[in-house]
């Protein structure tokens, strides 16, 4: 991850409203939080300011927010930062940013999710909504939602490079989780509209349960097994069987078996930002390691 060279501040910000769009610049500027993509600036109470700092690719999903989810928004029982204005690019700032509504909370990763049916049932009926048929020229993901073995070599670069800083305690076991998912049978389905980045930071919760949903940035069409991974990533032990009997349709056994696979995968990912972030490596997010941790433990529990 590069960061840029531009140094985002409150002044600048407030320049690129005041430049853009000048009916908001009165509003209050503050710096939200600094994202893996996108810096988040809070524009007063109910708006927010999303501009790409740490990836090239942010520029593109900014843009795809900004097309899609006003259309998407209406029909999702969770709420969600839905695009209000697109800033371009400019010589005080060379790239794209977005202005949206603020959804408030706090992310999982900080304050998991402790009402367990509650929140089972909030995830299922918010992916039942999403997970609809994707219209002809809605977005491929980059590489998820797709086959699972696509990520075969990146899952196994993954799970030793964890192993090997003891992070893992029984890589046979998660080798398991993965095997049986790789050898499920593939989607064949419609192309559905995955989030595609359903991990605890980008759900938050609020009074225990999950309250809403953030970063649609790797929004795509695909295998809804992607997106059904979240169920190990975020909610407690014994609830997977909550949310699968509100979510519809219910899924086959095939794609829980994927839904597995890629939470493993996910996991593992999870662990390694977790592990970085503890010992102040670039990259790093202290908070992903203890939820990635309780996935994988809850994923080997369904192979004993």
């Amino acid at each position: 991850m590069t960061h840029a060279e531009i140094e985002i501040t409150a002044e600048m910000v407030r320049d690129l409203v005041r430049d853009q769009h000048p009916d908001l610049a009165d509003r209050p500027v503050w710096l939200g939080a600094r994202g893996w993509d996108n810096q988040l600036w809070r524009l007063g109470d109910d708006l927010a300011i999303r501009l790409p700092w740490a990836t090239g690719s942010a520029d593109g999903l900014l843009r795809k927010e900004h097309a899609w989810l006003p259309t998407l928004a209406p029909r999702l029982p969770l709420p969600i930062p839905v695009p209000q204005r697109l800033g371009e690019p400019s010589e005080r700032f060379p790239r794209p940013w977005l202005i949206t509504t603020w959804v408030p909370g706090t992310p999982a990763d900080r304050i998991p999710v402790t009402r367990a049916s509650d929140a089972a049932k909030s995830l299922a009926t918010f992916l039942t909504a999403l997970h609809q048929p994707a219209p002809r020229g809605a977005p491929a993901g980059r590489d998820r939602g797709g086959p699972l073995a696509d990520r075969a070599d990146q899952f196994a670069n993954g799970l030793t490079s964890a192993t090997e800083r003891g992070l893992i305690n029984d890589p046979d076991a998660v080798r398991a989780v993965w095997q049986d998912a790789v050898t499920a049978p593939q989607w064949t389905g419609l192309a559905l509209w995955l989030h595609a980045d359903l991990h605890p930071a980008n759900v938050l919760t609020a009074d225990g349960t999950i309250c809403g949903v953030i970063d649609f940035g790797d929004l795509c069409a695909g295998d809804p097994a992607y997106d059904l991974a979240a169920v190990w990533l975020l909610l407690p032990d014994d609830t997977t069987n909550h949310f699968y009997a509100a979510y519809q349709p219910t899924p086959d056994t095939a794609t829980m078996r994927r839904a597995r696979g890629w939470a493993m995968a996910r996991a593992l990912g999870g662990i390694l930002i977790g592990d970085a972030g503890v010992h102040g490596r670039p990259g790093g997010k202290p908070t992903w390691g203890p939820p990635a941790h309780a996935a994988v433990q809850r994923l080997i529990a369904t192979i004993h």
